[in-house]
């Protein structure tokens, strides 16, 4: 299996990995992923190996190429999904000699697959992102009828949950944990405003009695302080970990948090996936194409004329995002939290 390269991508993939997992259920599947994504694998068991993608992508590196499809080939496996949609990964599927190659005809690569699937055309299944990847599977004869609603769930909630109140521990941060991830990838117009993300954990803080712990990347590092300057001011107990944790780590950490506050982001899917009590905002993005899944994830949206728009930058006033308020994200995470 190729995974896909985005986490967000790759947590809504889940349903079909594990619908591969079902299809062949003594089959030794591996899945080959690039190393920002690769540890959301690490506890599922419908992959038996997590094989590092150590190429560069794009239009370069060749020599990395042939190099990964040459231990691919050494491996002699009977098939390669391709849930992930570029040229290259049938590229290398093509140059590992796997005999039966399945993805969606994307990309020009059609000629590289033994099984190219037409790409759904709207209307043709359900919004949510995770129908996709199913769709790929049935079309392909490799899974049936697609489900009503997917569950998308991290198998491994249960362990990564204790790995993270371990490592919260280790930290100093002991007690019941609200996360907070105010990032977000592709542009600031998916970002809701750092000061009410500060508000609105402050409140649920507060009524729950516990720290706050905020989440992103190492980029994101300053949004985050930020965002706990205000907690700070507040007199709410608060620790950035931007920038500080791997993808592993963060999982478990969120698994072990009471509540996940955040955009439309990698981190939200992951939360979702947990099983954690998450609340998301919503502007520019299709709430309904990749929103969390599941009776414990909340969207908070403002309905207003121009979402979603999809653009990574605001051209006027934010006005879906500024809709929203602090107090409205608490209430809805206090509420799902009863």
């Amino acid at each position: 299996m190729r995974a896909t390269n985005w986490v967000g991508d790759a947590v809504m993939s889940l349903p079909a990995l594990r619908a591969i997992r079902e299809r062949f259920p003594q089959a030794r599947i591996a899945v080959l992923a690039l190393d920002w994504v690769a540890d959301l694998y690490a506890r599922e068991t419908f992959a038996d190996e997590v094989i590092p993608y150590t190429a560069r992508r794009g239009a370069t590196d060749w020599r990395g190429k042939w190099r990964l499809a040459a231990g691919l080939r050494e491996r002699s496996f009977d098939g390669a999904i391709l849930l992930q949609n570029a040229f290259e990964a049938a590229l290398v599927a093509f140059l590992a000699g796997i005999p039966v190659r399945a993805g969606y005809a994307r990309d020009g690569r059609g000629p590289l697959l033994t099984h190219a699937i037409p790409v759904p055309r709207k209307g043709e299944i359900p919004r949510h992102e995770s129908f996709y990847y199913l769709e790929l599977l049935r079309r392909a004869g490799l899974a049936g009828p697609l489900p009503q609603q997917p569950l998308i769930r991290l198998e491994g909630a249960p362990a990564a949950r204790e790995a993270g109140r371990t490592r919260f521990a280790r930290l100093g941060v002991t007690g019941p944990v609200t996360g907070v991830s105010p990032g977000a990838a592709y542009g600031t117009a998916k970002r809701w405003l750092p000061e009410r993300f500060a508000e609105a954990a402050s409140i649920v803080a507060r009524e729950r009695g516990t720290s706050v712990a905020l989440f992103g990347s190492g980029g994101e590092r300053a949004l985050c302080e930020t965002v706990a300057e205000v907690l700070r001011s507040l007199h709410v107990p608060c620790r950035n970990f931007a920038g500080e944790t791997s993808l592993g780590e963060f999982i478990g950490m969120a698994a072990a948090c009471e509540v996940m506050l955040t955009n439309d982001s990698g981190a939200m899917h992951i939360a979702s996936a947990l099983g954690t009590p998450t609340v998301a905002v919503f502007g520019p993005t299709d709430h309904v194409a990749t929103g969390p899944t599941g009776p414990l994830a909340r969207v908070v949206r403002e309905e207003v004329e121009c979402a979603p728009c999809l653009l990574r930058d605001c051209p006027i006033d934010h006005r879906c995002m500024t809709g929203v308020s602090a107090e409205r994200v608490a209430r809805t995470a206090l509420e799902l939290l009863r």
